[in-house]
């Protein structure tokens, strides 16, 4: 092998109106080797990225392939220099097969027609040859993310590709599907292909990961070989400093039971939701993906309009059918999927801060303008967001400030009971310190937390109780004594 290294970015500069996205960032990507990049949302890692995919062209800087300068200035030139990009927000067409997703643009033809047949019996080799027991005639539409994914692999795979960026593959996938994206992964690096991994999951990195490189404000902070580092040095790296207080948690005596559900059901996903919130507490509910957790709060906040069971709140039985009847009740939810089932990407800051309390400063005709901004900077002051103004398109947001934004929404709304579920997917480790300090100083003022999170460290250090959900059942709670990764999973896998 005549070459280093596969890839080598050298001194990258990407400025944009304003601001220095890129500062002369380096990153070296060696054939056969999975290489993490680092940073907070903000810190360059997506516009690094862009311009490897030719999505963007940098103002100054170098790009070398196999010891070969390229001029990257296209999507096209990325390609066909052997660089794929798996966004974390996939770009497959439901509505059309996978093997029609896999060879888009480049159908092969007979006789001026497309070949569905040779289509589909090359993207099943493509599938059968790294076991990923998918049939090339299905819609998109009907796979799972982490199936979905897959087929991304595959496509990327198809355009004979040297190297390929991940982001955040694994944020939406359940444990056995990581397992099997590691192991194709595996697979790839075997045969020489380089794996550019982006992930805010510190945990997957000495599963996965032989080096990783650290961004932090656009610049270039140093690279690391994984078993020569730690998750300490690594955080100190992209935050600027030591986090010495990742988890904040002040533990206090629970007041009375402010929520109480029985035998909880939607007939589906949720069959036995049975457990109480007290005044003052954080309750995780951990569990596999599928085994109910958020279907049960669907039916809580009345998202779920034909849930059986019973609903207790403080002490009194209520049946609630619609999300403004939950408000009412005083109970609020950040949802899972912030971008699908939160966030108005093109409405400003404002807007998003203030869709829920309408009515607090617009009366008939009359809107109170002086008494939205109010409402707005109060819980841009309280959570930190970090954003120009309140005018600012909240899509253009990092993903820490974007859930901030949601946070501040339901707090305007003024719950006694806040459902949070997974409330630092997608967000940075320094975002993530700043929301369980936020959720700290909730439950010291009387709120309680409902925190649904499929990341364990988060559930062990942040609750005062752990319900355990397997297969739509509450199967168990662990007091904050008992809480440890051995005793969660014994009881969710069972």
């Amino acid at each position: 092998m005549a070459f280093e290294y596969l890839l080598e970015m050298k001194r990258i500069h990407k400025r944009f109106p304003g601001v220095n996205a890129l500062t002369d960032v380096n990153l070296q990507l060696k054939a056969g080797e999975v290489h993490a990049l680092l940073g907070e949302n903000g810190a360059g890692k997506s516009t690094l990225i862009k311009v490897l995919g030719g999505i963007y062209i940098a103002e100054e800087g170098e790009v070398f392939i196999e010891g070969k300068k390229v001029d990257i200035d296209s999507v096209k030139a990325a390609q066909e220099a052997g660089i794929a990009i798996i966004h974390q927000e996939l770009v497959l067409v439901p509505h059309m097969t996978v093997a029609e997703n896999i060879f888009l643009g480049r159908e092969p033809k007979k006789g001026g027609f497309v070949d569905a047949v040779k289509m589909t019996d090359d993207a099943q080799v493509l599938l059968d040859t790294y076991h990923m027991n998918i049939q090339a005639d299905r819609l998109v539409g009907s796979l799972t993310i982490a199936q979905q994914q897959m087929v991304e692999i595959v496509k990327a795979i198809s355009f004979n590709s040297k190297i390929l960026v991940m982001d955040e593959p694994t944020s939406s996938i359940s444990d056995k599907e990581v397992d099997f994206l590691f192991e194709t992964m595996r697979k790839l690096t075997a045969k020489g292909v380089g794996i550019i991994y982006i992930s805010h999951k510190m945990s997957e990195l000495e599963q996965i990961c032989d080096r990783v490189t650290v961004l932090r404000d656009g610049e270039y902070v140093g690279t690391k070989v994984v078993k020569e580092t730690n998750k300490d040095e690594l955080i100190a790296m992209m935050v600027g400093r030591e986090l010495t207080n990742y988890y904040t948690r002040d533990f206090m005596e629970p007041g009375e039971v402010v929520l109480r559900c029985e035998h909880i059901s939607d007939g589906k996903m949720a069959k036995d939701g049975t457990f109480e919130v007290r005044k003052g507490e954080i309750v995780g509910f951990a569990g596999l993906v599928g085994a109910g957790r958020s279907e049960v709060m669907k039916c809580i906040f009345g998202l779920t309009k034909n849930y059986t069971g019973d609903i207790y709140i403080d002490g009194k039985n209520v049946h609630i059918k619609s999300p403004i009847e939950a408000m009412k009740y005083g109970i609020a939810l950040v949802p899972e999927n912030r971008k699908a089932e939160a966030l108005y990407k093109v409405q400003s800051v404002r807007f998003n801060s203030t869709i829920e309390v309408l009515s607090s400063f617009i009366k008939g005709i009359f809107v109170n303008d002086k008494k939205e901004a109010e409402i707005t900077q109060k819980y841009i002051d309280m959570l930190s967001t970090k954003t120009p103004s309140q005018e600012q398109i909240v899509g253009n947001l990092s993903g820490g400030n974007q859930q901030k934004v949601i946070i501040g929404r339901w707090l305007a709304t003024n719950p006694k009971i806040l459902i949070m579920d997974e409330p630092t997917r997608g967000v940075d480790v320094h975002a993530k310190s700043e929301i369980y300090a936020i959720m700290n100083e909730l439950v010291k003022n009387g709120m309680s937390i409902i925190m649904i999170s499929s990341e364990l460290p988060e559930i062990i250090n942040m609750s005062d109780r752990v319900y355990v959900m397997n297969e739509g059942n509450v199967v168990g709670c662990l007091d904050r004594t008992e809480v440890s990764q051995e005793n969660i999973m014994q009881l969710a896998a069972n």
